[in-house]
């Protein structure tokens, strides 16, 4: 009777609802988790790359883009993070309700003017100004662009519509999250010829959080090693393909002039020494070398090594 009560008594503790508690910051609700900020950094990674071919197109200059971070902070340390002034531009995020902010450092965004109004991609004198009005209006094309590429880039998660709300130049007047609030923060830098410039987006985390879901649907995590399962299916799906394999004595060549002048009893030297090895292509593409050999009533080719590709 002791050993069922003790049983008992085990199982209580264990069904104990506070050991199965997790940590809750009430203050900040809206944080996400660290695997939807690989997640997050995996989607930026792909409209790094494919605003960099956008924008070398739209400038016709070469364009580099890495990214830099992805890290969540509150819109206060965000906002100090930025420099003064810059061209900072307010975002809607449509369908959702929230505003985004994307941040162009002045060092990039003078230079891509400089190159739209018809200068090139030298490397320019810093410039520590407001941009004006007309200047604005000239770097809006490059703005829309770079908002398209990244809608194309959410679109594997959620359709995402980013539109232009409102212009502003000093990231104390943003006001348009409460400064203890969330974003995520995604810096990248942008190279232009001999210039360079930090490109950054804040994206409020409750926005993303209402994502979860679609975030775990889109990027699961891939195990680093495939299962045999997966192994027997690529096999299968490789088996059937079929290769051409050529076994070539490359040697000297000579001149079609001479090929027409030969007669009979002559001799051609090819330079081929017995002990060589042959060359063994696939496909075309040099890959081993060996021996041609006999096995049974047929012809083979014993390899000997591979070959290393210079």
């Amino acid at each position: 009777m002791d050993d069922v009560f003790r049983n008992l008594h085990d199982a209580q503790q264990d069904d104990d609802p506070s050991k199965r508690a997790k940590t809750y910051d009430f203050r900040r609700p809206d944080r996400i988790s660290k695997d939807q900020l690989r997640a997050i950094h995996s989607l930026h990674e792909n409209f790094a790359r494919s605003l960099a071919s956008s924008l070398s197109a739209y400038l016709r200059a070469y364009v580099a883009v890495s990214l830099v971070s992805v890290e969540q902070l509150s819109f206060m340390e965000f906002s100090q993070c930025l420099p003064s002034p810059s061209c900072l531009v307010s975002l809607g995020l449509h369908p959702y309700e929230g505003k985004a902010v994307l941040e162009i450092n002045p060092g990039l965004v003078f230079p891509i003017i400089e190159m739209l109004l018809g200068g090139g991609s030298r490397s320019t004198p810093k410039i520590n100004r407001e941009i004006t009005e007309i200047e604005q209006s000239v770097l809006d094309g490059m703005i829309r662009i770079t908002l398209q590429d990244l809608k194309t880039a959410w679109q594997a998660v959620t359709p995402l519509e980013f539109t232009i709300e409102a212009h502003e130049t000093e990231p104390q007047l943003l006001r348009i999250l409460a400064p203890n609030e969330a974003v995520v923060a995604v810096s990248m830098e942008v190279r232009l010829g001999e210039n360079s410039g930090m490109m950054n987006i804040g994206i409020p985390s409750i926005v993303i959080k209402m994502l979860r879901g679609k975030f775990d649907q889109q990027w699961s995590i891939r195990k680093s090693e495939s299962t045999e399962k997966e192994q027997a299916q690529v096999l299968r799906l490789l088996s059937t393909a079929q290769m051409q394999l050529d076994g070539r004595l490359d040697g000297p060549t000579i001149r079609v002039e001479d090929l027409m002048d030969i007669q009979d009893d002559d001799v051609l030297m090819f330079d081929y020494p017995v002990g060589r090895l042959v060359d063994l292509t696939v496909n075309g593409k040099l890959k081993y070398r060996g021996r041609m050999v006999a096995t049974g009533r047929k012809r083979a080719f014993e390899i000997e090594e591979m070959h290393k590709a210079s």
